[in-house]
């Protein structure tokens, strides 16, 4: 049990980290260029990680980091970085509430983890608590916004239980940097055509980056794919409700705002949320490790099959 509150608590830093960084790109980072905006964020992050792994892909590794690289960097960060410009810090990351359950629907058939009741109920009682924190009508919303952090929702869930399935074996912080470096290397030839020149870097806008770069993409993502190797995904997509959560919270408190009683008895909902999930993640993992071992028997197959 304390091992498992322990994967909880690190796996914790990446949702919270995230959520930070709706903020910091909304109102420090350039909203004309989305493509550079993620190629600065992913490689110096992938660059660093690949340093202190020392180790490159290897045999099936090579095809899978690309794709990794594409879904969780490439595709993942641009659509990120136009929903933080966007939309408002709390709108955006209040689309990220959805993850949850859709981690645990992909999860199924990917990694044979079945979602019990209890997870799902987790999994709306957290979502009804963050609209209930966020949803205030009181700003209006940008179509094209909504759609961008609905796709980043989408494309995160299905290559984080991708990332899973495929981890086994594998150094999380290699397998992390080889995402990262393939993700931003993807992208820059992609901004050079599409964008021009990079963005002129202020003192502020570099401080930002690193930020985003170092906290919210390096640390973060490691501690997220380690959680993703030691936990359920749907605990860890509920574990992510941590998201919206800070978003909301960063932006009220740099906002000078109040949050009114509804807001406050939202974000009670949300934790209660992530509390209820981790305590089914924990009571059914015995129940599901036959389904775990028919996976990987299933994985090892589908890899054997791929080397050939």
């Amino acid at each position: 049990m304390e091992a498992n509150v322990r994967w909880v608590a690190l796996t914790a830093v990446a949702p919270i980290a995230w959520g930070a960084n709706y903020y910091v790109t909304h109102q420090y980072l350039p909203a004309d260029q989305p493509l550079y905006g993620a190629a600065l964020r992913a490689l110096p992050a992938g660059v660093i990680l690949l340093a202190l792994s020392r180790k490159r892909p290897y045999g099936v590794w090579w095809g899978r980091s690309a794709l990794l690289g594409l879904l969780n960097t490439s595709v993942f960060f641009v659509l990120v970085y136009a929903a933080s410009q966007l939309l408002p810090t709390s709108v955006a990351s209040t689309v990220m509430a959805l993850s949850p359950l859709t981690m645990m629907l992909i999860a199924w058939p990917l990694v044979a983890e079945r979602p019990s009741i209890r997870s799902l109920f987790g999994a709306a009682v957290g979502l009804g608590g963050v609209c209930l924190m966020l949803l205030t009508g009181s700003e209006g919303v940008s179509v094209p916004g909504l759609l961008a952090s609905a796709a980043a929702m989408l494309v995160s869930a299905f290559g984080h239980v991708l990332t899973k399935r495929w981890g086994t074996g594998t150094d999380v912080l290699a397998s992390t940097a080889w995402q990262l470096t393939a993700g931003g290397l993807l992208l820059l030839p992609a901004a050079a055509v599409m964008e021009g020149p990079p963005p002129a870097l202020t003192g502020t806008s570099a401080l930002a980056f690193g930020y985003v770069s170092l906290v919210a993409t390096a640390l973060a993502f490691v501690a997220w794919f380690t959680g993703l190797r030691h936990l359920p995904a749907g605990t860890v997509g509920l574990i992510g409700l941590l998201n919206p959560v800070t978003g909301a919270l960063l932006g009220t408190a740099a906002g000078g705002e109040v949050l009114a009683a509804q807001q406050w008895c939202g974000l009670a909902l949300a934790l209660a949320g992530v509390v209820l999930g981790h305590s089914a993640g924990t009571g059914s993992k015995k129940d599901n490790r036959g389904l775990g071992q028919a996976a990987s028997v299933r994985a090892s197959s589908q890899d054997d099959a791929l080397r050939c």
